[in-house]
C-alpha cells in the first residue's frame, strides 16, 4: 500500500491562516496539512501551513549525503541515500552518532580523538528500484513515501526517536516485495581523515566490530584499542506483512557498558509499535517549533529557514557534544571533530533569535570541560588562563598537538604551534549572546565571567607596550589566512570585546576585581586597528591581499558590534572593507556570503543582504540545503538562517531594531516570540512596506528600547489595552518602562491591526527542497 504524497497548501489558505496574539492558540480541531487547501469554516494552524509548505519532497533517488534525507536528536542521525554504485538495487540509512568517538589523545582530535564512522544498513528489495515518492514531514520529523520496484512497492515511515535515540523504519511491502531485507555494514573504525591525509606515525585503525545474535538482537561490538566500545543493536518486528527495524547506538569508555545499554534500549523500544514511538516523538516536535514564527513572501528562502531550525534540532540539543563539522551525520571528512575558529559559533547563532536556546550546547560543554582548557595552554600560564584548541573533542580535548593530529592554542610570537589563541574569547561571545537574550544571570556569573576572565588573561600575559606608547600584541594568527602578524586584527578585535564585556559584567554582579583597572589600561592604550587603503587589514605585518574565505579580520564589524558605522568614516570604512574581502573571487566560500549578508544587514542594505543570500543559495547550497567543501559541513546554512535573523531583527547596543534590512522585495513580513538581547520577545508584522505592529513582551524587566519602524504618530498599549508612557530615545527609537512579564504593543496612532500570527503571501512560486520532478 503506496502513502500517497501530501499537496502542496494552497494559496487561499495560507492567506487564511491567523490565531490571536496573547490569547489561546488555535491548535485543537484543525485540519491535517493534506485537507487544510479543502474548504473549511476553521482557520488553519500557522505552523503547520509553513511546516507543510516547507517539507522537502524526492521523485528522485538521492545518491549522497547531500541530496538525501536526514533524521537525527542531536545524538543518532541517519542520513538516507541511494548505496553508491547500486543505486537501483539497495538505499542507504546510515547510522551515526555524535558521542562515538575514539579515545588515543597521543594521536591528538584529528585522529586519535577524531569521531568513528559507525556503519549503515542497507534496504534491499527484491525487485530493481525503478522510482520514489518521498516526503520529510519537518513538524513530525519523519520520512514517509513509497519506494516502487520491479516487483512492487515498500511503503516506509522512518524516524530518529526524540527521547529514546532509536531509528525506527516501519516498512509496508505489497506481495512481490515480501522478501525484501535489511543487512548492516559496519564501517571501519577509523578517523576519517584517514581517507585525505597521512596517518600519524604509528596510528592504525581499531580492530573489526564482532557481530552476534543476542536472544533474538542483534548487535555489532565495535572494540576500541584504547578500551571501550561502541555498539550498534537492532531487532525487526513483524506484525502481519508490516516489519519495523529497530536500532539504537550506545558509547562508553573505558567500560565496556555499552553492549547491555543498547540490547536494552533496542528491546524497549521494539516493545512498542511504530504509530506509538511516532506519538511520543511527534509531541517533542510540535512543541519545538511554536516557540517562534518567521514568515517572509520568498518561498524559497522561508523553506530553507524552517528547514534550518529542523536541522539545529536534528543536530544539537543542550546535553549533547557540541556539534562537530557534519553534526551527527558523520561521512568521510578531513574535519572529523569540533573546530572552534569559526564553525561551532555559527551553527549555533540561530538558537537565540528563533528562541531555541535548549538547544545551546557551548554554554554547558565550556562550563563543563572548563578544567580541560586550562590544560590546552602551555604550562607556565595554567594557573591563571585558558584557551581552546582549533580542534577538540567532545570534552574540549586536542590531545597531542602537531600538523598531522592537531591544533593546539600556540603562543603570542611564537610558532610552532600556530599562535591562533583567539578560539576560546570567540566561543565565549556565544555564551555572552546566551546570556542577553535570556538574561539569566547564573550564566553571566558562574560561565562567562569566570572563563572569560581567564581567557582575556592569556592576551595579557603577552600584550606589551611600544615606542608609540601603545599596548601591541606579538605574533598571532588569523583564522584562515596564512601566516602570523602582529597586532592580528582577529586578536586585537576579541582583547577588545573581552575587557569590555569583563567590565560589564563585574559591574552587573558588584564584583570588585583586582584586574579591573588593567582591563581598563587594555582598552585606553591597545594600538589600533591595522587599516590600509582597503580597509581593515589581517594585522600590522599582513594586508588583506587575496582571496579568503574567513572574516576572521572583521569580528569587530560581525559578529561583535564594535564597530557599526555610527560616524560616516567608519561606515565607509565597513563598507570599503566588506567590497574589498568579497572583491577576491577563488577561495570565497559560503560562509562568506552568510557573513557578508549580515555585515549588509547592520548597514541596513536589504538589497545587498538578499544578494548575498542568493549567491549562496545558487552557489553552494545543496538540494537537502546541506553544504560542503572539501567534505560535508553543516555550520554555513545554520549561519544563514541568522543571516536572516539579522534582517528581520537586530538587538545590538541595547536597541531592538524591527525589520532593520528588508529588501523591496520583502513587502510582507511576520513574526512572533523573536528573542532579542534583553530576554524580550518580539512579534510583529509588516504589510505593503509599512510596519503595521510591534509588540514586546518582557521577560527580565531589563531597559526597553525599540526602533519600531513605524511612521508618523505612534500609540504605546499594555497587555490589556492601556496607554503605556513612552520616551523619545532618538533616531526612530523609543524607550518604555516593562516590568518583568509585561508587554508593550506599539502602533500607528488611530490603527488597530488584526494581531495574528499568520504566514504572509508569496511573491511567487518556488521549487521545494529535496528533488522534486521538474
Amino acid at each position: 500500500m503506496s502513502c500517497p504524497s501530501v499537496p502542496d497548501p494552497s494559496r487561499r489558505t495560507v492567506l487564511a491562516t491567523g490565531t490571536a496574539l496573547g490569547g489561546a492558540l488555535l491548535t485543537s480541531g484543525l485540519p491535517t496539512p493534506a485537507t487544510a487547501a479543502e474548504e473549511s469554516p476553521t482557520p488553519a494552524d500557522p505552523w503547520r501551513t509553513v511546516l507543510a509548505d516547507a517539507d522537502l519532497v524526492w521523485q528522485r533517488m538521492p545518491t549522497a549525503w547531500y541530496e538525501g534525507p536526514f533524521l537525527g536528536n542531536g545524538f543518532l542521525g541517519s542520513g538516507i541515500y541511494a548505496e553508491p554504485g547500486a543505486a537501483s538495487t539497495a538505499v542507504r540509512f546510515n547510522v551515526q552518532h555524535s558521542e562515538v568517538q575514539d579515545h588515543r589523545p597521543e594521536f591528538g582530535s584529528l585522529f586519535g580523538l577524531a569521531r568513528l564512522p559507525i556503519g549503515y544498513f542497507t534496504l534491499e528489495p527484491v525487485g530493481a528500484i525503478t522510482g520514489l515518492d518521498w516526503r520529510l514531514s519537518l513538524r513530525d520529523a519523519e520520512l514517509t513515501g513509497t519506494l516502487t520496484t520491479e516487483k512492487g512497492t515498500l511503503a516506509l515511515r522512518a524516524l530518529v526517536h526524540n527521547d529514546r535515540s532509536v531509528l525506527a523504519v516501519e516498512v509496508t511491502p505489497s506481495e512481490g516485495e515480501r522478501d525484501f531485507r535489511w543487512v548492516f555494514h559496519p564501517a571501519d573504525a577509523i578517523s576519517p581523515r584517514a581517507a585525505f591525509k597521512p596517518l600519524p606515525d604509528g596510528y592504525q585503525g581499531n580492530p573489526p566490530a564482532e557481530v552476534a545474535d543476542h536472544d533474538g538482537v542483534s548487535a555489532a561490538v565495535q572494540p576500541l584499542l584504547s578500551g571501550g566500545q561502541h555498539v550498534t543493536a537492532w531487532q525487526e518486528r513483524s506484525k502481519g506483512r508490516t516489519r519495523t527495524l529497530y536500532v539504537h547506538v550506545a558509547h562508553s569508555y573505558p567500560q565496556t557498558t555499552a553492549l547491555n545499554r543498547a540490547l536494552k534500549a533496542v528491546r524497549t523500544a521494539a516493545a512498542l509499535p511504530y504509530s506509538a514511538l511516532a506519538a511520543t516523538h511527534r509531541t517533542w516536535w510540535h512543541a519545538y517549533y511554536r516557540k517562534s514564527f518567521l514568515s517572509l513572501p520568498d518561498a524559497r528562502i522561508q523553506r530553507f529557514y524552517w528547514i534550518q531550525l529542523y536541522k539545529a534540532a536534528s543536530a544539537a540539543r543542550r546535553d549533547a557534544p557540541v556539534m562537530a563539522t557534519s553534526g551527527p551525520w558523520l561521512e568521510p571528512t578531513p574535519w572529523p571533530n569540533t573546530w572552534w575558529n569559526l564553525n561551532a559559533q555559527l551553527e549555533y547563532w540561530l538558537v537565540h533569535g528563533s528562541n531555541h536556546l535548549e538547544l545551546d550546547a557551548i554554554t554547558r560543554a565550556l562550563s563543563e570541560y572548563r578544567d580541560n582548557l586550562a590544560k590546552e595552554v602551555a604550562q607556565p600560564y595554567r594557573a591563571d588562563s585558558l584557551g581552546i584548541p582549533r580542534t577538540t573533542d567532545p570534552h574540549l580535548v586536542n590531545g597531542a598537538a602537531g600538523t598531522l593530529t592537531g591544533y593546539g592554542v600556540g603562543i603570542p610570537g611564537q610558532d610552532p604551534p600556530t599562535p591562533e589563541v583567539g578560539d576560546l574569547t570567540w566561543a565565549l561571545h556565544n555564551v555572552w549572546l546566551s546570556y542577553r537574550h535570556t538574561m539569566d544571570e547564573s550564566i553571566l556569573r558562574d560561565v562567562l565571567f569566570p572563563l572569560l576572565r581567564k581567557a582575556i588573561n592569556y592576551y595579557l600575559h603577552f600584550l606589551e607596550p611600544g615606542p608609540d606608547g601603545r599596548l601591541h600584541l606579538p605574533a598571532t594568527f588569523s583564522p584562515e589566512y596564512g601566516g602570523n602578524s602582529r597586532d592580528c586584527n582577529y586578536d586585537l578585535m576579541l582583547l577588545t570585546w573581552g575587557c569590555t564585556t569583563l567590565l560589564q559584567a563585574a559591574e552587573l554582579l558588584g564584583i570588585d576585581d583586582p584586574l579591573t583597572p588593567r582591563w581598563r589600561e587594555v582598552l585606553a592604550k591597545r594600538v589600533p586597528y591595522p587599516t590600509d587603503a582597503n580597509g581593515f587589514m589581517i594585522g600590522a605585518d599582513i594586508p588583506f591581499a587575496k582571496s579568503h574565505r574567513h572574516y576572521s579580520h572583521l569580528l569587530a564589524v560581525y559578529p561583535l558590534y564594535e564597530r557599526t558605522g555610527r560616524t560616516p568614516d567608519e561606515r565607509a570604512l565597513i563598507e570599503k572593507s566588506l567590497a574589498h574581502w568579497v572583491g577576491f573571487e577563488g577561495a570565497l566560500q559560503g560562509y562568506t556570503f552568510t557573513g557578508a549578508a549580515s555585515m549588509s544587514a547592520l548597514l541596513g542594505k536589504g538589497e545587498d543582504a538578499l544578494n548575498y543570500l542568493g549567491q549562496l543559495m545558487t552557489r553552494f547550497i545543496q538540494p537537502n540545503t546541506m553544504y560542503k567543501e572539501s567534505g560535508p559541513v553543516i555550520e554555513t546554512p545554520l549561519s544563514a538562517a541568522q543571516s536572516l535573523h539579522d534582517m528581520v531583527c537586530q538587538s545590538w547596543g541595547g536597541i531592538v531594531r524591527v525589520f532593520p534590512a528588508l529588501p523591496a522585495a520583502w513587502a510582507d513580513a511576520s513574526v512572533h516570540d523573536f528573542r532579542t538581547q534583553g530576554a524580550f520577545l518580539l512579534s510583529a508584522r509588516r504589510e505593503g512596506g509599512t510596519t503595521r505592529w510591534v509588540r514586546l513582551v518582557s521577560e527580565a524587566g531589563a531597559p526597553c528600547v525599540v526602533r519600531h519602524g513605524i511612521a508618523g504618530p505612534i500609540e504605546v498599549r499594555d497587555g490589556r489595552g492601556r496607554p503605556l508612557r513612552y520616551a523619545d530615545a532618538g533616531d526612530g527609537a523609543i524607550e518604555v518602562a516593562l516590568r518583568k512579564g509585561d508587554s508593550a504593543l506599539i502602533t500607528a496612532k488611530g490603527d488597530r491591526p488584526d494581531l495574528t500570527v499568520a504566514p504572509v503571501p508569496p511573491n511567487g512560486d518556488a521549487p521545494r527542497w529535496g528533488l522534486p520532478v521538474g
